[in-house]
């Protein structure tokens, strides 16, 4: 039901808190590392919006969720979001820390990332 909401949220605490923090350095490698999970998830909300409103749970119009129109479906749209939007996000993040973890370690090795031939 509003399960992206969550992870949307997080990518719309993480521009605001990058755009305060990195404020006078405007190329840092933290700052693109951040925008990496950034662009994680934007994406997956963005996909995950749209799929909302493929099924009909998402409307174009007040109120939005469907489930805001009957208060007995509230309670459960807010326990979709504690649980599956939380762990969503919460695997998001996991997912870019272990990328990063990787790239680190992979740049430390010596080992070359070559991508010229990917596209």
């Amino acid at each position: 039901m509003a399960c992206f909401t969550i992870p949307l949220a997080e990518g719309i605490i993480l521009s605001v808190a990058k755009k305060i923090a990195f404020k006078k350095d405007a190329e840092s490698a933290l700052k693109e590392r951040l925008g990496h999970l950034e662009n994680m998830l934007y994406g997956g909300s963005f996909l995950l919006a749209i799929e909302h409103i493929y099924h009909g749970e998402v409307v174009l119009y007040p109120p939005f969720l469907t489930a805001m129109r009957n208060p007995k479906d509230i309670a459960e749209m807010l326990h979709e979001m504690a649980t599956v939007g939380v762990s969503m996000a919460a695997i998001v993040t996991l997912a870019w820390a272990g990328f990063e973890i990787v790239s680190h370690l992979a740049k430390k090795a010596g080992i070359k990332q070559n991508l010229t031939g990917a596209l």
